[in-house]
C-alpha cells in the first residue's frame, strides 16, 4: 500500500476514533442501561463497535467533507434560512431519476431541504402509505434503484439541499426477511418480533393499549395460523413489531441508518418511534427506554455520519413530545428535529372559532423558549389526519369543554358546521370515544375549495389569506417550516382517490393529490391567478424569513398576551434585537394598541413582510383580517 494512502487511512481512523471517545458516554450509558443483563451483550458490543467502523470506512469522501462542515457548524439546521418540501415522488415527479430536473422549481421556491416520503421497499398494497417496508436496502422498484436514489441525493447535495428519508423504527411489514424466518421458526429471527403461543399476555397488554386505527385495524395482536402464534401488530396486521428488547435488533437498524446516510441522507426521520418500547401495564407508548434507544441510535451516527441528523416522529401531547427533543439526561442528546404537531392543531382550532385564547395558552404554558441543539419541524399540513390533541384540562383553562370543542373542530372541517368555510372528511371516526380525525388539503380546510365552487372573489381573498397567514406563522415560530407538496400552489381535495380500490379505505388520500404542474406554469405566467397569489406569498415569507437572525431557532420564543382574542403574537428575542410577530386570526379588522408594540420593543413599527412603515391611527395600529405582521 503506498505510505500516501496508508497515511490517509491511519488520519481518518483517527477522525473515527476521536468521534468514537466524543460520543462514547451518550452511546454506551444508554447500551448497558438497556441490553446490559443481556447474555449475549459483549458479543453484541463488539459486533456494533465494528459495525460502525466498517460504516465509516465505507463513507464516501464529499460526505465525510460534509460531516467535517457541520461538526464545524452545528446549527446548520437551526438558521433562518432552512425551508423544507414534503412529497411523495411518484406524485411529485414519477421517479426519483426526475427529481434532479424539479430542483430548480424547489430552490426558486426557496426550499433546502427535501423529505421523500417513504420510499423503501414496502410490501405490495395495503403498505399504510409505504409505511410497512419489506426490505431497508431496496427503494420502492415504482420509484427506482437505489443507484437512482444516490443519483438524486448527490444532485440535491450539489445544490445545497438536504434530504429527508423515513426509516420505520417499531416494525417491519409481515414480508420482510426477518418476518419470514420467524414465521418458519427460527428462534432467532422469531426474538426480532413480539410473539406468543397463546394469548393469555396479549389479553393482558390490550387492558391498557389503545388502537390506533380501530376501523380498519382493531386490537394490537394477529394470530396467524401458519405458525400458530400471536403476533404483535400495532398499526396493521401486515405490520409486526420489532422487539427492542434484543440488543440484535439495535444492532441490525443501527446499520441500516448507517447505510442510508452513506448513501447521501442527511435527515432520518425515524417513524413511530413511541412505540418501541413495549411494558405490560402501561400504553406502550413513550416509555423511558424510547429515548435511551434515540439517545443511543444518535450517538451511533454523531460518530459515523456526523453530518446527520434526527427527526422523531411523534404525534403526542406536547408535555410527551418534548422529551423527543431531548429532556433531562437526553438533552442535546436525542432528536434534532420533532414535528410541532400542537402549532398546526391549534392553527386550526384558532381559525375555526376566530379565538386564539387556547392557543397562546397552550403555546405558552407547555413548550419552552428554546431547545438545545434541537428544533421544531412546523407546518400546517402533512400526509396524516389531523387529530385534534386538544386535552381536556387545557380546554378548561380558556373556559372550553374539550369533548364539544374537539367535536366542533371536526364539524367544522368537515364542512358540517353551519357557516364552515371549511371541505375535509372525516378520517377513523369512533364513536365510542367521539374521536373524529379530519383529512383535507391545506387549501381546502383553509376554504378556497368552497370560494372558487361558489365563483365568490371575496371568500377566494379570504382563504388566500388564510393560507398565508399559517405560512406566515410556521414560518416564524421557532424550527424549519416544512411545505406539503401543492400547498403552494393551493391544490385543493383530491375526490378521486374513491375510485382507486387500493386508496378508497383511507380518506388520507384526500389530500394526497398528484402534483399539478400545469398550475405551476400558470403561478409562473398568470400572476392574478389564485396559484399565482399562494405561489408568490409563500416565496416571498421564505426570502424574508432567510434575512430575519432573531428567526433562528436558538434563539426564544416569547408567546404574548395581546389582550385581544382575536390575535396571536409572539416574539423572538435575541441579542441583538428583536421581531414581534402578529396574527389576525379573524375576518374582520382589529388593531393593536401602539403602546403595546412600544411596550415590546417595536419603537418604529417596520413590517418585514410588506417591507414599509405601519401606520398608526390615534394610538392605534390597524390589523387587517387574517393578517401577518412581523414587527422589527
Amino acid at each position: 500500500m503506498p505510505a500516501t494512502k496508508k497515511t490517509a487511512i491511519e488520519f481518518n481512523d483517527r477522525i473515527f476514533d476521536l468521534r468514537r471517545e466524543r460520543s462514547h458516554d451518550d452511546l454506551w450509558s444508554m447500551l448497558d442501561r438497556l441490553y446490559g443483563t443481556h447474555p449475549d451483550y459483549a458479543k453484541f458490543s463488539k459486533a456494533l463497535d465494528r459495525a460502525m467502523r466498517a460504516a465509516w470506512r465505507d463513507r464516501p469522501e464529499d460526505l465525510r467533507l460534509l460531516d467535517l462542515k457541520r461538526d464545524l457548524e452545528p446549527d446548520w439546521f437551526q438558521r433562518p434560512d432552512m425551508a423544507g418540501y414534503v412529497f411523495y415522488i411518484d406524485r411529485f415527479c414519477g421517479t426519483l431519476a426526475r427529481v434532479p430536473e424539479k430542483l430548480d422549481y424547489l430552490a426558486d421556491l426557496g426550499i433546502n431541504y427535501v423529505h421523500f416520503m417513504p420510499c423503501l421497499k414496502p410490501r405490495p398494497a395495503p403498505n399504510d402509505g409505504g409505511y410497512s417496508v419489506m426490505d431497508y436496502g431496496k427503494i420502492n422498484p415504482a420509484y427506482g434503484t437505489m443507484d437512482d436514489f444516490e443519483a438524486a441525493t448527490t444532485a440535491c447535495r450539489e445544490r445545497g439541499i438536504s434530504v429527508c428519508v423515513d426509516m420505520v423504527l417499531n416494525h417491519t411489514a409481515k414480508e420482510h426477511a426477518w418476518a419470514k424466518k420467524a414465521r418458519r421458526g427460527d428462534p432467532k429471527y422469531a426474538d426480532y418480533y413480539l410473539m406468543f403461543d397463546d394469548d393469555t399476555l396479549p389479553k393482558q397488554y390490550e387492558r391498557t393499549l389503545v388502537e390506533i386505527f380501530p376501523n380498519d385495524a382493531p386490537g394490537n395482536f394477529t394470530w396467524y395460523d401458519d405458525c400458530q402464534k400471536w403476533v404483535w401488530t400495532t398499526f396493521n396486521e401486515h405490520q409486526w413489531d420489532l422487539n427492542w428488547a434484543n440488543p440484535q435488533v439495535f444492532l441490525e437498524m443501527a446499520k441500516i441508518m448507517l447505510n442510508l446516510a452513506n448513501r447521501g441522507v442527511d435527515v432520518l426521520r425515524f417513524d413511530a418511534v413511541a412505540f418501541m418500547w413495549k411494558r405490560m401495564g402501561t400504553r406502550c407508548q413513550s416509555e423511558p427506554e424510547c429515548h435511551m434507544l434515540l439517545q443511543a441510535l444518535r450517538a451511533v451516527c454523531r460518530i459515523v455520519a456526523p453530518a446527520v441528523i434526527h427527526l422523531e416522529e411523534a404525534i403526542v401531547s406536547p408535555a410527551e413530545m418534548l422529551p423527543y427533543l431531548g429532556r433531562g439526561e437526553h438533552d442535546g442528546r436525542e432528536g434534532n428535529l420533532a414535528y410541532h404537531n400542537s402549532l398546526m392543531v391549534q392553527f386550526w382550532s384558532a381559525l375555526a372559532s376566530s379565538d386564539t385564547q387556547l392557543m397562546t395558552y397552550v403555546m405558552g404554558a407547555h413548550f419552552p423558549p428554546n431547545l438545545t441543539n434541537a428544533t421544531y419541524a412546523t407546518y400546517l399540513r402533512c400526509h396524516d389526519d389531523i387529530g385534534w390533541a386538544v386535552t381536556d384540562e387545557d380546554a378548561a383553562v380558556v373556559g372550553l369543554n374539550g369533548h364539544l370543542h374537539r367535536a366542533f373542530l371536526s364539524d367544522f372541517y368537515e364542512g358540517a358546521f353551519p357557516g364552515s368555510f371549511s371541505k375535509g372528511e372525516l378520517f377513523q371516526y369512533n364513536p365510542e370515544t367521539g374521536d373524529k380525525r379530519i383529512s383535507g388539503t391545506c387549501a381546502s380546510l383553509a376554504g378556497l375549495e368552497k370560494a372558487l365552487d361558489a365563483n365568490d372573489a371575496a371568500a377566494t381573498d379570504r382563504a388566500v389569506d388564510r393560507i398565508l397567514m399559517g405560512h406566515a406563522l410556521i414560518a416564524s415560530s421557532g424550527g424549519i417550516p416544512l411545505i406539503y407538496m401543492g400547498d403552494e400552489l393551493a391544490l385543493t381535495n383530491d375526490y378521486g382517490y374513491h375510485d382507486v380500490p387500493a386508496h378508497a379505505h383511507d380518506s388520507r388520500w384526500l389530500h394526497r393529490p398528484m402534483m399539478d404542474w400545469a398550475g405551476a406554469d400558470i403561478a409562473r405566467t398568470d400572476l392574478n391567478s389564485v396559484q399565482a397569489r399562494v405561489w408568490n406569498g409563500i416565496r416571498g415569507i421564505l426570502a424574508r424569513r432567510a434575512g430575519v437572525r432573531e428567526f433562528h431557532a436558538a434563539y426564544p420564543t416569547e408567546i404574548l398576551q395581546t389582550g385581544n382574542a382575536a390575535l396571536f403574537a409572539l416574539a423572538r428575542r435575541a441579542p441583538f434585537g428583536s421581531v414581534v410577530c402578529v396574527y389576525n386570526f379573524s375576518d374582520y379588522w382589529t388593531a393593536l394598541p401602539q403602546s403595546w408594540l412600544v411596550q415590546h420593543g417595536m419603537t418604529h413599527h417596520v413590517d418585514i413582510l410588506s417591507g414599509g412603515a405601519v401606520a398608526s391611527d390615534r394610538g392605534a395600529v390597524p390589523i387587517a383580517p387574517y393578517a401577518r405582521a412581523w414587527f422589527s
